[in-house]
C-alpha cells in the first residue's frame, strides 16, 4: 500500500498523521532519524528517515512501514499565489506492507487509529495561532487569514476572576468538550457562545487568551469593519480551523444602534398616525445592541 505525501495541492491526511505516530514509536531497528525544531517551537519534532524501516504490531498484526523517496518526480503540480510559485510532487511516499488477509483491518480500523492518534497528539503539543483578516486581496479579490503565533501569557491560574465564575466557566469549557459527540449525534452544530462586555483594561482579552490556553484553542479575531459582504463574511467564517475561538470585535461599533425607548415611541407614533389614514412613515429598523466582544 503506498501513501504519497501530497494528493494533488493538498497533502495527504494519512501521510502526516502516521508521520506523527511512528515518531513516537522509534526503536533499534531504526537507525538515523529527521530532527527538527522551529525557533518558536517547545518541542523537538522526531521523524522517520528516507529508506528507513519499521515493523509495528497492532491487535497482534505485523505491519511494516518504510519512507521511500523516487530519484525523480512522476507527477508535478505548480500553483502560484501571493507568496510566489509552490511545487508539489509524488517524489516522497510512506509504504506500509501486511498480509493481503489484513487489508479490512488495515483500511477500517489501523489507519483510522493512527489519524485519530496524530489528531490527539496535535492538539496536545501544537502551536497556538492568532489568525486576523488579511486586507491585501489575493487574485481571487477576496480577503484572507493570515496567522501569528499567540504566545498570550494568562492561564485560568493567573486571570483575575470571581472564583466562582472562574470554576463556573472552566465547567463549562469541560463540559462543552466531553459532548463534542452527543452534538453530532443530535444533529446540531458544536459551538458555544459568550458574551463579553466591559470598559477596556478590565481583562476582556486576557479571559480569551486563558481560555485559548486551557482549551488548546487557536484565535480568530474578527472586525466587522474589515468585511465587505455578506458573502466575504460566509467565506472567512467557512475558512476557519476546527476546534478554534472566533473573537468578533467590538460589536458595538460596528452596526448603527438606536435608542430603543426611543424607536419604540416611533413606532408607536406611526401606528397611530396609520389608525388615522395618514401614510406610512418609513419605520426604524432595530438594530442589535451589544457591547463588548462575543466568540465561540
Amino acid at each position: 500500500m503506498v501513501i504519497y505525501e501530497h494528493e494533488g495541492f493538498n497533502d495527504n491526511e494519512i501521510y502526516t498523521a502516521t508521520q506523527l505516530y511512528l515518531a513516537d514509536r522509534t526503536s533499534p531497528d531504526i537507525h538515523r532519524l529527521k530532527v527538527t525544531k522551529n525557533t518558536n517551537e517547545q518541542h523537538i519534532n522526531v521523524a522517520m528517515e528516507i529508506n528507513e524501516e519499521y515493523t509495528d504490531i497492532y491487535n497482534g498484526v505485523n505491519f511494516s512501514w518504510s519512507l521511500v523517496s523516487k530519484n525523480a518526480p512522476t507527477r508535478e503540480f505548480y500553483t502560484h499565489d501571493d507568496n510566489g510559485r509552490s511545487t508539489r510532487t509524488d517524489l516522497r511516499s510512506l509504504h506500509l506492507t501486511f498480509h493481503w488477509k489484513h487489508k479490512d483491518l488495515a483500511l477500517d480500523d489501523y489507519l483510522p487509529y493512527i489519524i485519530n492518534y496524530a489528531k490527539a497528539k496535535k492538539q496536545n503539543v501544537k502551536t497556538l495561532k492568532l489568525f486576523t483578516v488579511d486586507k491585501k486581496m489575493n487574485y481571487a479579490r477576496t480577503a484572507t487569514w493570515a496567522s501569528v503565533n499567540l504566545d498570550h501569557p494568562a492561564s485560568f491560574e493567573t486571570v483575575a476572576m470571581d472564583t466562582g465564575v472562574k470554576e463556573m466557566v472552566m465547567e463549562d469549557l469541560d463540559r462543552f468538550l466531553e459532548r463534542r459527540e452527543y452534538y453530532r449525534r443530535v444533529g446540531k452544530a458544536w459551538k458555544r457562545g459568550y458574551l463579553l462586555y466591559g470598559p477596556p483594561g478590565t481583562g476582556k482579552s486576557s479571559l480569551i487568551g486563558a481560555m485559548a490556553n486551557y482549551l488548546s484553542f487557536d484565535v480568530y479575531d474578527l472586525e466587522l469593519s474589515d468585511v465587505k459582504s455578506n458573502s466575504e463574511l460566509r467565506r472567512l467564517l467557512v475558512a476557519r480551523g476546527n476546534r478554534s475561538i472566533l473573537v468578533v470585535e467590538d460589536i458595538d461599533c460596528s452596526v448603527e444602534l438606536h435608542d430603543r425607548e426611543e424607536v419604540e415611541a416611533e413606532k408607536a407614533v406611526a401606528r397611530k398616525s396609520s389608525k388615522h389614514g395618514s401614510k406610512d412613515e418609513e419605520r426604524p429598523k432595530v438594530r442589535p445592541c451589544v457591547v463588548g466582544r462575543f466568540f465561540f
